[in-house]
Protein backbone atom coordinates (compact mmCIF):
# COMPACT_ATOMS: atom_id res chain seq x y z
CA UNK A 1 0.00 0.00 0.00
CA UNK A 2 1.53 3.37 -1.02
CA UNK A 3 2.45 5.79 1.73
CA UNK A 4 0.99 8.78 -0.14
CA UNK A 5 -2.17 8.94 -2.20
CA UNK A 6 -1.71 8.67 -5.95
CA UNK A 7 -2.94 11.61 -8.00
CA UNK A 8 -2.97 9.67 -11.27
CA UNK A 9 -6.61 8.74 -10.60
CA UNK A 10 -9.53 11.16 -10.93
CA UNK A 11 -13.03 10.99 -9.52
CA UNK A 12 -16.39 11.78 -11.06
CA UNK A 13 -15.96 15.56 -10.60
CA UNK A 14 -18.38 17.98 -9.01
CA UNK A 15 -21.80 18.49 -10.53
CA UNK A 16 -22.73 22.04 -11.48
CA UNK A 17 -26.10 21.71 -9.73
CA UNK A 18 -24.75 19.77 -6.77
CA UNK A 19 -26.49 20.65 -3.48
CA UNK A 20 -24.70 23.24 -1.37
CA UNK A 21 -23.29 22.36 1.99
CA UNK A 22 -25.21 23.10 5.14
CA UNK A 23 -24.79 26.75 6.26
CA UNK A 24 -22.79 25.78 9.36
CA UNK A 25 -20.18 23.85 7.36
CA UNK A 26 -20.12 26.37 4.50
CA UNK A 27 -19.52 29.21 6.98
CA UNK A 28 -16.46 27.56 8.47
CA UNK A 29 -15.21 26.55 5.03
CA UNK A 30 -15.38 30.19 3.91
CA UNK A 31 -13.74 31.39 7.13
CA UNK A 32 -10.89 28.97 6.56
CA UNK A 33 -10.55 29.97 2.92
CA UNK A 34 -10.63 33.72 3.64
CA UNK A 35 -8.90 33.63 7.02
CA UNK A 36 -5.89 35.77 6.10
CA UNK A 37 -8.09 38.25 4.24
CA UNK A 38 -10.26 38.57 7.35
CA UNK A 39 -7.15 39.40 9.36
CA UNK A 40 -6.14 42.09 6.86
CA UNK A 41 -9.63 43.56 6.80
CA UNK A 42 -9.72 43.68 10.60
CA UNK A 43 -6.55 45.79 10.58
CA UNK A 44 -8.22 48.23 8.16
CA UNK A 45 -11.29 48.38 10.37
CA UNK A 46 -9.22 48.99 13.49
CA UNK A 47 -7.55 51.98 11.80
CA UNK A 48 -10.94 53.71 12.05
CA UNK A 49 -10.49 53.75 15.84
CA UNK A 50 -7.04 55.34 15.58
CA UNK A 51 -8.41 58.89 16.14
CA UNK A 52 -9.86 57.78 19.49
CA UNK A 53 -6.48 56.36 20.50
CA UNK A 54 -4.78 59.59 19.45
CA UNK A 55 -7.28 61.61 21.53
CA UNK A 56 -6.46 59.52 24.60
CA UNK A 57 -2.68 59.81 24.06
CA UNK A 58 -2.88 63.51 23.31
CA UNK A 59 -4.80 64.33 26.47
CA UNK A 60 -2.55 62.07 28.54
CA UNK A 61 0.74 63.52 27.25
CA UNK A 62 -0.40 67.16 27.30
CA UNK A 63 -2.47 67.04 30.49
CA UNK A 64 -0.10 69.44 32.26
CA UNK A 65 -0.18 72.06 29.49
CA UNK A 66 -2.79 74.52 28.29
CA UNK A 67 -5.94 72.40 27.67
CA UNK A 68 -7.11 74.52 24.73
CA UNK A 69 -4.74 72.94 22.18
CA UNK A 70 -5.39 69.27 23.06
CA UNK A 71 -9.13 69.93 23.27
CA UNK A 72 -9.14 71.57 19.84
CA UNK A 73 -7.17 68.74 18.24
CA UNK A 74 -9.32 66.19 20.07
CA UNK A 75 -12.44 67.80 18.62
CA UNK A 76 -11.06 67.50 15.08
CA UNK A 77 -10.06 63.87 15.62
CA UNK A 78 -13.44 63.04 17.13
CA UNK A 79 -15.22 64.64 14.18
CA UNK A 80 -13.02 62.61 11.81
CA UNK A 81 -13.95 59.41 13.63
CA UNK A 82 -17.68 60.20 13.54
CA UNK A 83 -17.70 61.14 9.84
CA UNK A 84 -15.70 58.12 8.66
CA UNK A 85 -17.29 55.51 10.91
CA UNK A 86 -20.23 54.63 8.64
CA UNK A 87 -18.34 54.60 5.31
CA UNK A 88 -15.60 52.39 6.78
CA UNK A 89 -18.22 49.91 8.02
CA UNK A 90 -19.88 49.99 4.59
CA UNK A 91 -16.57 49.32 2.82
CA UNK A 92 -15.87 46.34 5.07
CA UNK A 93 -19.45 45.12 4.63
CA UNK A 94 -19.08 45.06 0.85
CA UNK A 95 -15.89 43.00 1.09
CA UNK A 96 -17.52 40.56 3.51
CA UNK A 97 -20.60 40.33 1.30
CA UNK A 98 -18.50 39.26 -1.67
CA UNK A 99 -16.71 36.75 0.54
CA UNK A 100 -20.05 35.28 1.64
CA UNK A 101 -21.42 34.83 -1.90
CA UNK A 102 -18.03 33.54 -3.10
CA UNK A 103 -17.47 36.25 -5.68
CA UNK A 104 -13.97 37.37 -6.70
CA UNK A 105 -12.81 40.37 -4.74
CA UNK A 106 -9.72 42.59 -4.82
CA UNK A 107 -10.03 43.60 -1.22
CA UNK A 108 -8.52 47.09 -1.12
CA UNK A 109 -10.06 48.12 -4.43
CA UNK A 110 -13.48 46.83 -3.36
CA UNK A 111 -13.20 48.52 0.03
CA UNK A 112 -12.37 51.97 -1.32
CA UNK A 113 -14.97 51.78 -4.10
CA UNK A 114 -17.67 50.94 -1.56
CA UNK A 115 -16.31 53.61 0.80
CA UNK A 116 -16.69 56.31 -1.87
CA UNK A 117 -19.97 55.16 -3.42
CA UNK A 118 -21.77 54.66 -0.10
CA UNK A 119 -20.45 57.75 1.69
CA UNK A 120 -23.65 59.84 1.43
CA UNK A 121 -25.80 57.14 3.00
CA UNK A 122 -23.30 55.38 5.27
CA UNK A 123 -22.08 58.59 6.92
CA UNK A 124 -25.48 59.59 8.44
CA UNK A 125 -26.15 55.95 9.36
CA UNK A 126 -22.84 55.81 11.20
CA UNK A 127 -23.67 59.03 13.04
CA UNK A 128 -27.03 57.57 14.09
CA UNK A 129 -25.27 54.40 15.29
CA UNK A 130 -22.83 56.39 17.40
CA UNK A 131 -25.55 58.65 18.80
CA UNK A 132 -27.64 55.63 19.84
CA UNK A 133 -24.55 53.93 21.29
CA UNK A 134 -23.74 57.03 23.35
CA UNK A 135 -27.37 57.25 24.53
CA UNK A 136 -27.44 53.58 25.56
CA UNK A 137 -24.11 53.89 27.36
CA UNK A 138 -25.37 56.98 29.21
CA UNK A 139 -28.61 55.21 30.09
CA UNK A 140 -26.75 52.17 31.44
CA UNK A 141 -24.70 54.51 33.61
CA UNK A 142 -27.43 56.87 34.82
CA UNK A 143 -30.64 54.86 35.19
CA UNK A 144 -29.32 52.18 37.61
CA UNK A 145 -28.10 54.98 39.89
CA UNK A 146 -31.43 56.80 39.67
CA UNK A 147 -33.20 53.53 40.48
CA UNK A 148 -30.95 53.11 43.53
CA UNK A 149 -31.64 56.66 44.71
CA UNK A 150 -35.41 56.19 44.24
CA UNK A 151 -35.30 52.98 46.30
CA UNK A 152 -33.40 54.72 49.09
CA UNK A 153 -35.93 57.54 49.23
CA UNK A 154 -38.77 55.00 49.30
CA UNK A 155 -41.15 57.11 47.23
CA UNK A 156 -41.83 54.36 44.64
CA UNK A 157 -40.46 56.27 41.66
CA UNK A 158 -38.08 53.53 40.59
CA UNK A 159 -40.66 51.96 38.22
CA UNK A 160 -40.45 55.00 35.95
CA UNK A 161 -36.66 54.68 35.70
CA UNK A 162 -36.97 50.93 35.12
CA UNK A 163 -39.22 51.65 32.14
CA UNK A 164 -36.76 54.21 30.75
CA UNK A 165 -33.87 51.80 31.28
CA UNK A 166 -35.62 48.93 29.45
CA UNK A 167 -36.70 51.29 26.66
CA UNK A 168 -33.11 52.49 26.21
CA UNK A 169 -31.75 48.94 26.02
CA UNK A 170 -34.52 47.95 23.59
CA UNK A 171 -33.71 50.93 21.37
CA UNK A 172 -30.04 49.94 21.35
CA UNK A 173 -30.77 46.31 20.46
CA UNK A 174 -33.21 47.32 17.72
CA UNK A 175 -30.69 49.73 16.23
CA UNK A 176 -27.98 47.06 16.22
CA UNK A 177 -30.24 44.59 14.39
CA UNK A 178 -31.37 47.24 11.91
CA UNK A 179 -27.71 48.01 11.20
CA UNK A 180 -27.19 44.34 10.29
CA UNK A 181 -29.39 45.01 7.25
CA UNK A 182 -28.91 48.73 6.62
CA UNK A 183 -25.22 48.59 5.69
CA UNK A 184 -25.81 45.52 3.51
CA UNK A 185 -28.60 47.30 1.62
CA UNK A 186 -26.44 50.40 1.20
CA UNK A 187 -23.74 48.41 -0.63
CA UNK A 188 -26.01 46.00 -2.52
CA UNK A 189 -29.05 48.06 -3.57
CA UNK A 190 -29.90 51.47 -5.02
CA UNK A 191 -32.59 52.31 -2.48
CA UNK A 192 -32.91 55.71 -0.86
CA UNK A 193 -31.82 56.21 2.73
CA UNK A 194 -35.43 56.36 3.94
CA UNK A 195 -36.28 53.12 2.09
CA UNK A 196 -33.20 51.42 3.52
CA UNK A 197 -34.11 52.33 7.08
CA UNK A 198 -37.74 51.32 6.55
CA UNK A 199 -36.73 47.94 5.10
CA UNK A 200 -34.17 47.45 7.87
CA UNK A 201 -36.88 48.01 10.46
CA UNK A 202 -39.22 45.53 8.75
CA UNK A 203 -36.52 42.86 8.37
CA UNK A 204 -35.37 43.34 11.96
CA UNK A 205 -38.86 42.29 13.07
CA UNK A 206 -39.73 39.89 10.24
CA UNK A 207 -36.64 37.64 10.34
CA UNK A 208 -36.75 37.45 14.12
CA UNK A 209 -35.25 33.96 14.48
CA UNK A 210 -32.24 34.77 12.28
CA UNK A 211 -31.75 38.13 13.98
CA UNK A 212 -31.82 36.78 17.53
CA UNK A 213 -29.48 33.91 16.63
CA UNK A 214 -27.04 36.31 14.96
CA UNK A 215 -27.20 38.74 17.87
CA UNK A 216 -26.60 36.01 20.46
CA UNK A 217 -23.65 34.58 18.51
CA UNK A 218 -22.09 38.04 18.14
CA UNK A 219 -22.49 38.72 21.87
CA UNK A 220 -20.93 35.34 22.72
CA UNK A 221 -17.93 35.86 20.44
CA UNK A 222 -17.24 39.42 21.59
CA UNK A 223 -17.93 38.47 25.21
CA UNK A 224 -15.41 35.64 24.94
CA UNK A 225 -12.78 38.03 23.60
CA UNK A 226 -13.50 40.57 26.33
CA UNK A 227 -13.25 37.87 29.02
CA UNK A 228 -9.96 36.57 27.59
CA UNK A 229 -8.68 40.14 27.43
CA UNK A 230 -9.16 40.46 31.19
CA UNK A 231 -7.17 37.24 31.70
CA UNK A 232 -4.31 37.71 29.22
CA UNK A 233 -4.42 41.36 28.15
CA UNK A 234 -0.95 41.44 26.59
CA UNK A 235 -1.90 38.71 24.09
CA UNK A 236 -5.52 39.63 23.48
CA UNK A 237 -4.85 43.31 22.80
CA UNK A 238 -2.79 42.18 19.81
CA UNK A 239 -5.49 39.73 18.68
CA UNK A 240 -8.09 42.51 18.75
CA UNK A 241 -6.12 44.20 15.98
CA UNK A 242 -6.34 41.18 13.71
CA UNK A 243 -9.42 39.07 14.29
CA UNK A 244 -12.69 39.52 16.20
CA UNK A 245 -14.47 42.42 14.49
CA UNK A 246 -14.35 41.08 10.94
CA UNK A 247 -15.17 37.57 12.16
CA UNK A 248 -18.31 38.95 13.81
CA UNK A 249 -18.99 41.06 10.71
CA UNK A 250 -18.72 38.02 8.47
CA UNK A 251 -21.08 36.12 10.76
CA UNK A 252 -23.62 38.95 10.42
CA UNK A 253 -23.28 39.17 6.64
CA UNK A 254 -23.42 35.40 6.18
CA UNK A 255 -26.68 35.17 8.16
CA UNK A 256 -28.44 38.38 7.11
CA UNK A 257 -27.60 38.88 3.44
CA UNK A 258 -29.65 35.82 2.31
CA UNK A 259 -32.66 37.47 3.98
CA UNK A 260 -32.12 40.65 1.94
CA UNK A 261 -31.62 38.67 -1.25
CA UNK A 262 -34.79 36.63 -0.65
CA UNK A 263 -37.17 39.43 0.29
CA UNK A 264 -35.74 42.50 -1.48
CA UNK A 265 -33.27 41.75 -4.26
CA UNK A 266 -34.79 38.62 -5.87
CA UNK A 267 -38.38 40.00 -5.94
CA UNK A 268 -37.07 43.15 -7.67
CA UNK A 269 -35.51 41.16 -10.51
CA UNK A 270 -38.50 38.81 -10.68
CA UNK A 271 -40.79 41.80 -11.14
CA UNK A 272 -38.57 42.98 -14.03
CA UNK A 273 -38.51 39.49 -15.54
CA UNK A 274 -34.76 39.24 -15.06
CA UNK A 275 -32.40 36.98 -13.16
CA UNK A 276 -30.49 38.26 -10.16
CA UNK A 277 -26.93 38.78 -11.51
CA UNK A 278 -25.57 37.07 -8.42
CA UNK A 279 -27.47 33.93 -9.46
CA UNK A 280 -26.75 34.17 -13.19
CA UNK A 281 -24.34 31.27 -12.98
CA UNK A 282 -27.37 28.99 -12.65
CA UNK A 283 -28.79 30.18 -15.99
CA UNK A 284 -27.68 29.29 -19.51
CA UNK A 285 -28.14 31.64 -22.43
CA UNK A 286 -28.78 29.98 -25.81
CA UNK A 287 -27.86 26.46 -26.83
CA UNK A 288 -24.97 24.73 -25.14
CA UNK A 289 -22.16 23.51 -27.35
CA UNK A 290 -20.78 21.50 -24.48
CA UNK A 291 -22.47 20.01 -21.46
CA UNK A 292 -20.97 19.99 -18.00
CA UNK A 293 -20.48 16.35 -17.03
CA UNK A 294 -19.36 17.09 -13.48
CA UNK A 295 -20.59 14.38 -11.15
CA UNK A 296 -21.34 11.99 -14.03
CA UNK A 297 -17.90 11.31 -15.44
CA UNK A 298 -16.54 7.82 -15.14
CA UNK A 299 -13.70 7.70 -12.62
CA UNK A 300 -10.29 7.21 -14.20
CA UNK A 301 -8.10 4.64 -12.59
CA UNK A 302 -4.33 4.67 -13.11
CA UNK A 303 -2.89 1.96 -15.26
CA UNK A 304 -1.33 -0.84 -13.38
CA UNK A 305 2.38 -0.98 -13.86
CA UNK A 306 3.68 -4.28 -15.22
CA UNK A 307 6.60 -6.16 -13.81
CA UNK A 308 9.97 -4.88 -14.80
CA UNK A 309 11.94 -7.09 -17.18
CA UNK A 310 15.34 -8.44 -16.50
CA UNK A 311 18.08 -5.95 -17.18
CA UNK A 312 20.74 -7.31 -19.52
CA UNK A 313 24.06 -5.69 -19.15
Amino acid sequence: MPLFKSYDASGAGIAKDAPRKKPFFRFWELVGRKFWKLLELNVILMLEFLPLLLIFLLNYLLREFDPVVPLSISGVLLLLFVVLFGPVIAGCTQVLRLFSIEKPCFMMDTFFKAFRSSFKQACPLGMINLLVAASVASGCFVYPRLIGIAKQEGQGGELFFYILFVATLSLGIEMVIMSFYAYLMIVSTELSFVQIMKNALVLSLFALKTNLLTLVLCVLVLGLFVWLTTLIPSVMLILWIFLPLTFVGFLIVFNCYPVIRKYIIDPYYTMKGEVNPEMSYTQTAGENLFEDQGGREAPIEPKKKGKKGKIIS
